[in-house]
Formats: C-alpha cells, structure tokens, sequence
C-alpha cells in the first residue's frame, strides 16, 4: 500500500481555503497511487485554538458541507484521507478530532485526541478511546501530536493487531518527537509510522513540515523536507517511496 503524508501551511481561520487545498493534495497524491493521504493535526483550521475557543463557526459536524470538496477528491482518486480539525462532541467543546474519509467518501471512523497540550485544555474536550480503521485489509491506528509522548497508545495499537501508526501533528522546528519519539514507537512496537506535520507559522510557533515515515526497525523510511508544501509517498510493502 502507497500512503501519502501530507504537509502544508494552513490558512489561520479559513476552512475553505485550507479544503481547497487539501482536495488538491488528495487528487495529486491519488494520482501518484496513494491509497491514503493523512494531513496534520488541526490542518482544516490551522493550529490557532484561541481563534477555535472565539469563533464557535470554525466547530465542524462530522457530516459538514465545508468537507464536501474533500469527500469527492476522495471519491474522484478512490482513495482515503485522514482530516484533521476541531468537530463537535456531545460535550459542547470540539475535540481535536481526525475524521477518515473512506475511498468513496463515507467517513470509515473518528478519533479524538485523547491527552491535550497546554491551551487545548482550555478549548477542547479529550477523546476517550483508541482509534482504529481497516483499508484494504491493513489495520491502522490514529494519533495526534501529544498523544505520540505515551508508549501505551502504540502498544496498544500493536497488540491490537495494527500494522501502521499515523501521527497527525504540528511540531515546532525544536520539538525533539524526530528523534525521541516517532522512530522509538515505530521500532519498540514493530510499526509502520507515518507523520503529518505542518510548514510555517501558528499559535504554536514555528513549524518545518519533515512529513515521512519510520519503518519498523526505527529507520526513516520517507522524507517531506523541511521547505516546500506537497507530500511524500510512504510504501508499506514492496514499493519505493518519493516525494512530490
């Protein structure tokens, strides 16, 4: 299977814009072979929770007309994507919430990030359960940024019988997941990990994209690079990977 990790500078605020051009990636990385394309964490607004906490606008349903683009890019290159954004929960606040859009543009399931980071505490609820989605016969678990700092949430994912372990996240150009997370999860569990990270500027600081994978011995496998938007092709299986 050909995964595409995605990575881009989100528009602060504008759902639109930032579908826009997600459908593009998914069409692109479709077209290339990619089966599945993960975008990073809160990429449909951008990483600003205080913008999330004062606008209740920018808090999207599962089934949203803004994500219309997004289900027929799917449908267009028969291809998944896991979409990453503030969705409503029963609780009032939104989660930090991943929705993957199935090949014919269904939503296959959702996962709430469940350990929230510094202001995130203040503006959304935290997931309670693991999340998981079979395509094309391969097991994948779901992750979001902070969540990668606890082993468990990989352990568990293998012991569930998961074969890749997608991290959506924004990681500032110090953050030290490079190399003291990512490739140790991927190596102590045996998984295939897969990261989307953002480029550019947000709430959070500033972020170098390096969207890729770690294959499980703990060796990068694929590599975004640090400065231009687009995706790399992560090969779980017989094939090369390479950027586009």
């Amino acid at each position: 299977m050909i995964i595409a990790a995605a990575q881009f500078t989100p528009a602060p605020g504008d759902i639109e814009a930032n579908v826009r051009t997600m459908a593009a990636l998914i069409r692109s990385a479709g077209a290339d072979g990619a089966r599945l394309v993960v975008f990073p964490e809160l990429a449909l607004t951008g990483y600003e929770p205080t913008l999330v906490h004062r606008d209740p606008g920018l808090r999207l349903a599962e089934d949203d007309e803004r994500l219309a683009p997004l289900r027929e890019a799917c449908r267009s290159v028969a291809a998944a994507a896991v979409v990453n954004g503030p969705v409503r929960t029963p609780e009032g606040r939104p989660g930090v919430t991943s929705l993957v859009l199935g090949p014919d543009g269904g939503l296959l399931t959702r996962y709430d990030k469940r350990w929230l980071y510094g202001v995130e505490r203040e503006v959304f609820s935290a997931g309670d359960r693991d999340g998981r989605f079979v395509l094309d016969g391969v097991r994948f678990a779901l992750a979001t940024c902070y969540d990668n700092r606890f082993p468990e949430l990989a352990e568990r994912a293998a012991a569930d019988g998961c074969r890749v372990y997608l991290a959506s996240s924004v990681l500032t150009l110090d953050n030290d997941s490079f190399e003291k997370v990512y490739p140790v999860r991927a190596r102590d569990f045996g998984l295939h990990v897969v990261l989307a990270n953002v480029l550019g500027r947000s709430e959070a600081g500033e972020c170098g994209g390096a969207s890729g994978a770690w294959g499980p011995d703990g060796e990068r496998t694929a590599d975004a690079g640090t400065a231009d938007p687009g995706y790399v092709l992560v090969a779980v299986g017989d094939h090369e990977a390479g950027a586009r």
